[in-house]
C-alpha cells in the first residue's frame, strides 16, 4: 500500500470511538480551546449580567411631557396638576402646539397634550368637546406610558367633574362617588407583576443566547476538529459529545434560572422540575444541530460569519414577540427549523407561568424530532466525507 492511502486511513480514523472517550475528550476540548471556553462559558455568563442590565427600572417613568392649555380655566389647570402628580409623567407647559411638535422633533419631550378653549365651559354646559393626546410612536414603550398617564389623570379629573354635577342636581355624594364607576375595574396581572419590559423580554431572550452560544461554540468546536482532520467519531462518540456540549449548556441555564432571574426578580421558579427537564431535551438538540452545522461549515471561523446575524430573525419568528397568525404563511412554518420557536415558549411557559409538562407537550415532542432530524444529519454527512476516500481504495 502506498502512503498516500495510508495517510487517507489516518484522516478517516475516528477520533472518538466510545461515549466515555467522546463524553471526557470534548470536555478536554472546551476547557482547552479559549475561543470555544469564551462561547459556551463566559460570553452566556456576561450576557446573563449585562444583557438585562438595562430594564433594571422595569416601568418607564418621570417621561418629559408637555401640555399646551389653551383654555386657561380652572378645569385645565387641574388636569395640568393632575398630569404632573402621575409618577408617569413630567409636565412642562407649552404655549403653542407647534412649540410642543418642535420639542418632540428635538426629542425633548415623548408627547403632548393639547386642551382645547372653552373646555371648561363646554363640560359645564354639557356639550360634547375632548382633549388630543400626541405621542411619538417611535417609541412604543413611552408612548404607552404618555397615554396612560394623560389618560388617567383625565380619568381622575372627569369622574370628579360628574361627582360636582351630581351633587349640584341633589343627588347624595356616595350615591354619585359610586355612580361615575357602576362596575368597578381592578387590573391584577398574572405573571408579569410590575408590567415591566426586562421581565416581558429577558426570560425568553435568555433561551436565544444558550442557543446561539451552543450553537457557534460547538460549531467552532467542530469546525477546529474538521482543519485538524479529528471530526470523526462513532455513534457512541457522537452521542458522547453532544451530552458533554449539552451538559456544559445546561449548567449555564441552572444559572440563568437559579440566579440571573431571582437576582433581576423576574417571575421565576413556578414549575422548576418542569424547566430543568426541557432544558435535558432542549441543550442535547441545539448541541447536535450544532455539531451537524460544524461539519457543515468544516472552518472553524465559518459558524459565526454565518450565525451570528440570525439571532433577530429567530427571535420574531419564534411568535413570542409577534402574534403567529400574523406572519406570512411560509413564515409560520419555516419558524419551526429552530429550536428557540419551541425552547422560548416552553421556557417562559414553565418557569414563569407555572405550566405542566402536559401543557408544553408539543414544543418538547418538536425538540425531540428536531434532535433526531439533526443526529440523522449529523451521521449522514460524516458517512458522506468518509465515503469517497474510502472507495477510491
Amino acid at each position: 500500500m502506498s502512503d498516500k492511502p495510508k495517510a487517507e486511513l489516518t484522516q478517516n480514523k475516528l477520533t472518538h470511538a466510545s461515549f466515555l472517550q467522546g463524553f471526557l475528550g470534548t470536555l478536554v476540548a472546551v476547557f482547552k480551546d479559549k475561543g470555544v471556553l469564551l462561547m459556551l462559558v463566559i460570553a452566556p455568563i456576561i450576557y446573563g449580567f449585562f444583557y438585562p442590565w438595562p430594564y433594571r427600572s422595569e416601568v418607564v417613568k418621570e417621561i418629559p411631557v408637555g401640555i399646551v392649555d389653551y383654555d386657561r380655566s380652572t378645569l385645565s389647570k387641574t388636569i395640568s396638576r393632575y398630569s404632573d402628580a402621575s409618577p408617569n409623567l413630567s409636565v412642562q407647559p407649552f404655549a403653542s402646539e407647534q412649540q410642543a411638535l418642535e420639542a418632540m422633533y428635538q426629542d425633548q419631550i415623548a408627547g403632548y397634550l393639547i386642551i382645547p378653549k372653552n373646555l371648561e365651559s363646554d363640560v359645564y354646559a354639557g356639550k360634547p368637546t375632548h382633549v388630543s393626546v400626541l405621542g411619538n410612536n417611535s417609541y412604543f414603550l413611552l408612548n404607552k406610558q404618555v397615554q396612560m398617564g394623560f389618560t388617567t389623570a383625565i380619568g381622575t379629573v372627569s369622574a370628579g367633574v360628574e361627582i360636582k354635577r351630581d351633587v349640584a342636581q341633589g343627588t347624595y355624594i356616595k350615591t354619585a362617588m359610586a355612580g361615575t364607576q357602576a362596575v368597578p375595574l381592578r387590573i391584577d396581572p398574572l405573571f408579569n407583576k410590575t408590567e415591566g419590559y426586562g421581565a416581558y423580554v429577558v426570560p425568553a431572550v435568555a433561551i436565544l443566547i444558550l442557543q446561539q452560544t451552543l450553537l457557534m461554540g460547538t460549531a467552532l468546536l467542530i469546525g477546529t476538529w474538521h482543519e485538524n482532520k479529528k471530526q470523526h467519531a462513532s455513534l457512541l462518540g457522537w452521542l458522547g459529545r453532544i451530552l458533554a456540549l449539552g451538559t456544559v449548556t445546561f449548567s449555564v441555564a441552572c444559572f440563568y434560572y437559579g440566579w440571573v432571574f431571582s437576582f433581576q426578580n423576574y417571575p421565576r421558579g413556578h414549575n422548576i422540575l418542569g424547566t430543568l427537564v426541557f432544558m435535558a431535551i432542549y441543550a442535547p438538540t441545539v448541541a447536535t444541530l450544532g455539531c451537524f452545522l460544524g461539519m457543515w461549515f468544516k472552518e472553524r471561523e465559518r459558524s459565526m460569519q454565518i450565525m451570528i446575524f440570525s439571532s433577530l430573525p429567530m427571535f420574531f419568528l419564534s411568535g413570542y414577540p409577534w402574534p403567529v397568525s400574523q406572519l406570512p404563511t411560509p413564515l409560520q412554518y419555516v419558524r419551526w427549523i429552530f429550536p428557540s420557536t419551541s425552547g422560548m415558549n416552553a421556557s417562559v411557559q414553565l418557569n414563569q407561568m407555572g405550566a405542566s409538562l402536559a401543557n408544553v407537550s408539543g414544543y418538547l415532542y418538536h425538540l425531540l424530532a428536531l434532535w433526531a432530524l439533526a443526529f440523522t444529519l449529523l451521521i449522514w454527512i460524516q458517512h458522506r466525507q468518509v465515503r469517497p476516500k474510502t472507495n477510491s481504495h
